[in-house]
């Protein structure tokens, strides 16, 4: 079973500072309501792990990542992509879109057919290597609404999915 943890905090759990890039941080692993929740701590916070901790490491806080100079990695944004397209939420509908884009560029994907449903263009996409049948609606954005959410998910894949 794959466990998902999220990636080092930005700020201490204890003091709610921000963490500074090259200072020490203490990382917990606790389990809350039967998930597990990671709480990250400065080391001048530290007083050492709570009571029912999992498991507690020391690490460097690293530096910031620029998600510009990032390039989204085809196996991470395939996965995603994937977990986006079981969880069929409307709030991530634009994203999926665009990583399909992104997706059907790295050649991880295929286009399939188009179809119309109404006043809506679906594309049906697969994955080269047989990943399902995924349909994604076509929402046209410009180049604007297309980058500003490429770059966050740069951002997102880079902090939750390689750290």
């Amino acid at each position: 079973m794959d466990y998902h943890v999220k990636p080092l905090g930005k700020t201490c759990a204890a003091t709610g500072k921000p963490l500074a890039p090259g200072s020490t941080c203490h990382s917990v692993l606790m389990e809350k309501e039967g998930n597990l929740v990671r709480l990250d701590f400065s080391a001048d916070a530290w007083t050492g792990p709570p009571a029912g901790h999992l498991a507690h490491w020391t690490a460097e806080v690293p530096a910031a990542i620029d998600p510009s100079t990032q390039r989204i990695d085809p196996e991470v944004a395939l996965r995603y992509f994937e977990q986006l397209s079981e969880e069929a939420s409307p709030v991530h509908e634009r994203t999926r879109y665009v990583l399909a884009l992104v997706l059907l560029q790295q050649r991880k994907l295929r286009l399939e057919n188009v179809r119309f449903e109404s006043d809506d263009e679906v594309l049906e996409l697969s994955g080269v290597h047989g990943e399902g049948n995924f349909e994604v609606r076509n929402y046209h954005l410009d180049d604007t609404e297309t980058q500003r959410l490429q770059s966050e998910l740069k951002a997102q894949l880079a902090q939750e999915w390689q750290a």
